[in-house]
C-alpha cells in the first residue's frame, strides 16, 4: 500500500519537451538540459545548431543530452580536469539522476571509461533500460529521490556533493574566489573628525611627561619589605 505524502519543494521537477507548447517552453527545456550537464552554460558553450534541431524535432532530448556529454566543452572543462572515478560518478548522477550504488558500480563504470572512453559510457547509460524507464526520449534527466521518507531534509543536490572541480584543481585555479561587483562606498570626511575622548589624542602629551615613580617608592616602602618582617619561632 502506498503511503500518503504531501508534496514539497524538494520533489523532483520533470522537464519534458513533449509538454512544451511554444518557443518559451522549448527554451526552458534547453536551459534545463544545459544546467543538468554543464551546471551553467555560458554563451560560448551553447550549440545553436543542436538547439535548432531539437526545436524542429530532428533530434530528441536524449540525443541532445548525449551531444552535450560528448561536446568539447564537457571534455575540456570537466573530463580533462578529473579522474575516471569522478567522471563516472558525475555521469551516473547527471544521466541517471541517482548516486552510484557503492564503490563496485563506480569501479565498473571507471573500467568502461578506461577501455571505451566517455562515448562508450554515455551510450551504455542512455541505451540502458534504467534511463529509458526513468526519462524516456523527451524528458531532461533530473535528481530522483530527493525526498527521503525517514528524514526531514532530502538528499543533498549533486552539484554540492560532486562539485565541478576536485580539491586539487580548485586550489590550482585559486577557488574559491570572492568577486565584488558592487559599488564601493567610502565614509564621508566629517565622520573622520574626532569629537574628543579618544585616548590616542593624548599619547604625544603623555610621552613628554617625566617618568613617574612607582607607588611603592612614593609611599616610602622598601623594595624588599618582606625581609624586614620579624620572624617568630613556633613554641616561644
Amino acid at each position: 500500500m502506498k503511503t500518503f505524502r504531501v508534496g514539497s519543494d524538494e520533489d523532483a521537477k520533470a522537464v519534458s519537451l513533449d509538454k512544451a507548447l511554444d518557443r518559451e517552453d522549448q527554451n526552458f527545456v534547453i536551459e534545463a538540459a544545459y544546467r543538468q550537464i554543464f551546471f551553467h552554460a555560458f554563451k560560448v558553450d551553447r550549440d545553436r545548431t543542436l538547439e535548432c534541431q531539437l526545436r524542429d524535432g530532428q533530434i530528441t532530448v536524449r540525443d541532445f543530452i548525449r551531444s552535450l556529454c560528448l561536446s568539447d566543452t564537457f571534455t575540456r572543462s570537466f573530463y580533462n580536469l578529473n579522474s575516471n572515478y569522478k567522471v563516472a560518478r558525475h555521469l551516473v548522477e547527471k544521466l541517471l539522476g541517482r548516486p552510484v550504488h557503492g564503490k563496485t558500480e563506480e569501479i565498473a563504470w571507471s573500467a568502461v571509461l578506461m577501455t571505451r572512453g566517455v562515448k562508450g559510457m554515455v551510450d551504455d547509460i542512455l541505451n540502458g533500460q534504467e534511463y529509458l524507464d526513468a526519462f524516456g526520449y523527451d524528458t531532461v534527466p533530473f535528481h530522483r529521490n530527493r525526498v527521503v521518507g525517514s528524514r526531514d531534509l532530502g538528499e543533498t543536490p549533486f552539484n554540492i556533493t560532486s562539485p565541478r572541480y576536485d580539491a586539487y584543481h580548485r586550489g590550482t585555479l585559486g577557488f574559491p574566489q570572492i568577486v565584488f561587483t558592487g559599488e564601493g562606498r567610502s565614509y564621508p570626511e566629517r565622520s573622520r573628525q574626532r569629537r574628543g575622548g579618544f585616548a590616542e589624542d593624548y599619547l604625544p602629551w603623555v610621552r613628554t611627561l617625566p617618568a613617574l615613580r612607582s607607588p611603592a617608592a612614593s609611599a616610602g616602602i622598601p623594595g624588599n619589605f618582606l625581609a624586614k618582617v620579624p620572624y617568630r619561632s613556633v613554641g616561644r
